[in-house]
């Protein structure tokens, strides 16, 4: 090697420059090398094919990916970094406060669509967020008309723009849980959907800094023992539900006992869970008679 060489030695490969970052970001994240690699591509502007096939490349980051790698040092979710998220195969616009799709939340999508059918039936989504679920089963059961809600504006706007990002048409209504929808006698909805708040406030504290700095509190806080939002919910959606038609909605680690209770309380039938893939009953589900 020349002086000259020494002086300006040569850039590290994209393989270096992953593990590095990687082994920075293992203080703020459970995969660091996922995390490293998505904000590379999101720096280089390719995807992660791409980045593979070039690992032995040297190439100097640019300088975006340093104030990407920032970022996440500061607790940022990739997500809001980035910009978008993928839920259920598509990609949403994300950013903050509005809650980030997680995979946990598809196992609704799953339900939906095996409920659906082929018939031509009313939906409602019940606090939209980013608007992934409503929008999804837009895409995959298209003969159904869906409706949205949200009592957050900025989450109702956010919703609006991924919805037109997948040419798809729904009816957007900002308001608290059901209350915008009247109660006719017959019902208005053959399904009512939801990822409500769940989280028990005492343990805001426990929860990752990613989530407490970044995401909204109302969003996910519900009171002591985390039903407060549910029980509205459950007690609402009877008088909107068509008979027959069916509720489902997310929920916490613990919760199920306490939920198959409410629900058998206010007179739904057929009553049931579905667990994630970490075997925690996840999504409750159940009838209204008829």
């Amino acid at each position: 090697m020349s002086p000259q060489d020494s002086m300006h030695p040569a850039p590290p490969t994209l393989n270096t420059v992953l593990r590095e970052s990687a082994h920075r970001l293992t203080a703020v994240s459970d995969s660091p090398g996922l995390d490293a690699e998505l904000l590379l591509c999101h720096a280089l502007q390719c995807d992660r094919t791409a980045l593979h096939l070039r690992h032995r490349d040297a190439c100097a980051p640019p300088a975006a990916f340093e104030h990407y790698l920032t970022r996440r040092l500061n607790h940022e979710p990739v997500a809001y970094i980035l910009g978008n998220w993928e839920f259920y195969g598509l990609e949403f616009f994300v950013r903050p406060p509005i809650l980030i799709p997680r995979p946990e939340t598809e196992l609704l999508i799953d339900l939906a669509r095996d409920f659906l059918g082929a018939k031509p039936r009313e939906v409602l989504e019940v606090g939209t967020g980013s608007g992934c679920i409503a929008i999804t089963l837009a895409r995959y059961a298209p003969q159904a008309r869906i409706y949205a809600t949200d009592i957050n504006l900025a989450a109702i706007t956010l919703a609006r723009e991924n919805a037109a990002h997948h040419g798809v048409s729904l009816r957007w209504i900002q308001g608290n849980l059901l209350e915008p929808f009247p109660t006719p006698t017959g019902g208005l909805f053959d399904l009512i959907l939801s990822n409500p708040p769940y989280v028990e406030s005492t343990e805001w504290e426990s929860l990752a800094p990613d989530i407490r700095h970044f995401e909204d509190v109302h969003a996910l806080l519900s009171g002591e023992d985390g039903l407060d939002c549910i029980r509205k919910l459950i007690g609402e959606a009877p008088a909107r539900l068509r008979p027959g038609g069916m509720l489902a909605f997310e929920m916490g680690e613990k919760q199920w006992p306490s939920v198959h209770d409410l629900l058998w309380d206010a007179g739904f039938e057929q009553v049931d869970v579905l667990q994630d893939l970490a075997g925690i009953p996840r999504i409750a589900h159940a009838r209204k008679p008829g």
